[in-house]
């Protein structure tokens, strides 16, 4: 009998209920245990949804990332979050978030890093190291957890994030850390968790080692091997998961590790599993993931049995099935999207539907495909429905995209010619000031769109109302000082879906939400066919903005690649072609703009990194036709047109050369966090555009000061030259509050102007 679990659900719940409470809880308008009551409940409600499991999930519901989680379980908080004095959770949003409910500015702390969980958009808050540091174990959370889920008659199977990934993922805050020689200490800490988590009656633990879909070299190969021999002898049966890619030259290194079972991601890496299937010892579990847990297509259940019922031969009862990954990625539940246009929601799984295709192949391997006929009839119709829809493709499209020719993504001059042009069209100071694009959504904004698109405002009153609030906006930041403005983006609800909205192929749901980190949630699009532009989607909105200043405004749009990376994305063509398209959709606003007299124009690629393959042997490909797609979009404009670009929270040291051939003329990033330590990858490579280190952390309700900004910027004066460097936040303020914006945006143009005066 094949053996069915899950390795996360998400944790927000339908209708995004844990960012509701986590908001008001910061607020201080819900206290701690009303917060801890709706974390109980949202966890009752997530295993009422996974009962039909054979095991479920424990430990994978978080108020803020796991991460984070399993740096307090191992008591690894930094000392600036407090000690006694305050509560664990009120010390776990200060690592989270720089502060917790009713902080006032003393008891705000620097926040932890936050970067890119692999390869999504899900981040995680970075575990620090130094030399003393030293681990102890707090396992009251996942005990409390695992209780829960008896109580509700659940099987539990805890998850916890393995020790060598959990170094991985960490980074040493001084240099003579190591962060393997932590390895030693880390372990006894692991085991007495391990004991504690046996001493409950628990059988299975899930260990997390996505680590092992990477390229590691023999250190960090050796500590696995290290790490699962000297945790054997825990009585817990270990499940070590990967996940996000195939093991290559780990395969036989995961195979061979003393534990009792493998998951492997069968959607990532199909062509491994007769591999694995052959070299794991007869006595260990092989759990495959099956279901796709990163995008929202139906499951072919048909074309899935035709290979899985013969791994079913061969393993019998050792044979586990589960989605890929944790369903943390995907949103929670499609059934309740009534809007959405009925021949595309019967092609989508949401969690909950994913689950219930998990126990239909289940029931298809223990009893025989008779047994679930009439679900595999349907299932095959919906499949063949849309594999013989025509609204995925467009001739036109087609069309478009063979006139492409190597001119196509290429300005007219090179970079040290058009910033001259382009100086004498914009004149501006040294250290310019601007900001990434959006401004405070405040509840009258979202209530005004909400109301237009339920018809209670009119199309004329919605236009004066956004037309007010981009008035304010551009009248805040002539106040401020600042040299470059936008119009702070109050007609869109989102970077990617504002525009998805507007463009030909793009599909939407209502409750389609992800988390991308803490209480931030994202509703990615769903791209199910080819992409066309059918009118100016910013034009009119830009236009009226620079009509009421004479300071240059920028034109701020979304890249093709963040476009592909932050949406559902069809799985019937290369990722490659769909990213052109989008690209020539972005082509062809930039020309609008440009036309409509716009100077500079920003086009985002904040998750240009984010798609980068986990293996470096596959990133050069991927990069290849990333920077082309960027290229096509932004390069068609005249010199004297400035051309900037964001990327989010990376690390750069493996794409710079990328970043410099996308030939934006200025890039701005994410650096605040790190203390400028992203900006070390520009040390070794001289690159030669403008660039804009963030010295605002938007992600924190703190308001930073002004020499903490020139500290930060006259870092990165140590890596680029004073000439080409800009002041600027780390991000878009769509989520901050405009009594944080205002000071915050004051101190950083006072800022600017004390960097000025050090140079005259």
């Amino acid at each position: 009998m094949a053996t069915t679990h899950n390795l996360g659900f998400p944790r927000i719940g339908a209708r995004r209920e844990l960012k509701h409470a986590l908001e008001s809880f910061w607020q201080g308008s819900l206290t701690e245990k009303e917060l801890r009551t709706e974390g109980a409940s949202l966890r009752r409600r997530n295993w009422a949804i996974q009962a039909g499991l054979d095991l479920a999930p424990i430990g994978d519901f978080s108020f803020y990332d796991q991460v984070l989680d399993m740096s307090v379980t191992l008591g690894n908080i930094p000392e600036r979050a407090g000690l006694a004095e305050v509560s664990d959770l009120d010390r776990y949003f200060r690592v989270a978030r720089g502060r917790s409910a009713n902080d006032d500015d003393g008891c705000a702390i620097h926040a932890g890093e936050m970067t890119k969980w692999f390869d999504t958009n899900y981040h995680y808050i970075v575990p620090e190291f130094h030399s003393d540091t030293g681990f102890s174990l707090n396992s009251e959370r996942l005990m409390e957890q695992i209780q829960e889920a008896r109580e509700q008659g659940l099987t539990p199977k805890p998850v916890l994030i393995g020790p060598v990934t959990y170094l991985w993922l960490g980074k040493s805050k001084d240099s003579s850390t190591d962060k393997l020689s932590l390895l030693d200490r880390l372990l006894p800490v692991y085991a007495a968790l391990l004991d504690r988590i046996a001493a409950a009656g628990v059988e299975w633990v899930q260990v997390d080692e996505p680590v092992l879909v990477t390229d590691l070299d023999a250190d960090w190969r050796h500590a696995l091997n290290l790490a699962y021999h000297d945790l054997k002898t825990c009585t817990p049966k270990l499940l070590v998961t990967t996940y996000f890619g195939d093991l290559r030259e780990n395969l036989q290194l995961a195979c061979e590790l003393p534990v009792a079972g493998l998951h492997l991601d069968a959607i990532s890496a199909p062509e491994e599993v007769a591999r694995v299937v052959d070299w794991l010892p007869p006595h260990k579990t092989l759990s495959l993931g099956i279901i796709d847990g990163r995008n929202i297509w139906r499951t072919d259940l048909n074309r899935t049995l035709d290979w899985l019922e013969q791994v079913h031969d061969r393993l019998g009862d050792r044979l586990w099935l589960a989605p890929s990954c944790s369903l943390l990625h995907v949103p929670v539940d499609v059934d309740i999207e009534h809007k959405l246009d009925a021949d595309i929601k019967s092609w989508l799984a949401f969690a909950v539907q994913k689950l219930d295709e998990l126990d239909i192949l289940a029931r298809a391997l223990n009893t025989g495909r008779a047994s679930v006929h009439r679900q595999l009839t349907e299932n095959a119709r919906l499949i063949r429905s849309r594999q013989v829809s025509g609204r995925a493709h467009s001739p036109a499209v087609t069309d478009a995209l063979s006139n492409l020719d190597g001119h196509t993504g290429a300005r007219q001059a090179p970079y040290r010619e058009r910033i001259d042009a382009q100086r004498r069209q914009t004149v501006l100071p040294a250290y310019p000031t601007t900001t990434i694009g959006s401004f405070p959504q405040t509840e009258e904004i979202r209530l005004a769109r909400q109301q237009f698109r339920t018809g209670n405002l009119t199309e004329a009153a919605y236009v004066a109302r956004i037309r007010e609030e981009i008035a304010y906006c551009v009248n805040q930041q002539e106040e401020l000082g600042l040299d470059v403005l936008v119009h702070g983006e109050p007609e869109r609800n989102d970077m990617v879906e504002y525009f998805g909205e507007q463009l030909n192929g793009y599909a939407f749901s209502q409750f389609g939400w992800v988390q991308s980190y803490g209480s931030r949630c994202v509703k990615p699009p769903i791209l199910f066919g080819d992409i066309s532009r059918p009118k100016a989607m910013t034009v009119d909105w830009i236009r009226y903005a620079q009509s009421l200043t004479e300071r240059p405004l920028k034109g701020m749009l979304t890249g093709p690649v963040t476009m592909l990376n932050w949406s559902f994305v069809r799985d019937d063509q290369p990722r490659k072609d769909t990213a052109l398209q989008l690209a020539l959709a972005i082509r062809g606003e930039v020309l609008d703009l440009e036309k409509a007299g716009v100077k500079i124009i920003q086009i985002d690629e904040a998750a240009l990194r984010e798609g980068l393959p986990l293996r470096q042997a596959d990133r050069a490909s991927y990069l290849d036709w990333a920077v082309n797609a960027f290229r096509v979009a932004a390069n068609g404009v005249r010199d004297e047109t400035q051309i900037h670009t964001h990327m989010c929270y990376s690390e750069f040291n493996d794409i710079i050369e990328a970043i410099a051939r996308m030939d934006a003329d200025v890039i701005t990033i994410e650096t605040s966090r790190s203390d400028m330590e992203l900006l070390d990858a520009f040390r070794g490579f001289e690159y030669p555009n403008e660039l804009g280190p963030g010295v605002y952390d938007i992600h924190s309700p703190n308001i930073p000061k002004k020499q903490e900004m020139v500290a930060l910027m006259q870092k990165a004066a140590e890596r680029i030259p004073s000439t080409r460097l800009w002041v600027n936040p780390d991000c878009g303020l769509k989520t901050r509050r405009w009594e944080e914006v205002v000071p915050a945006l004051r101190a950083m143009v006072q800022a600017a102007r004390e960097l000025r005066q050090a140079i005259q």
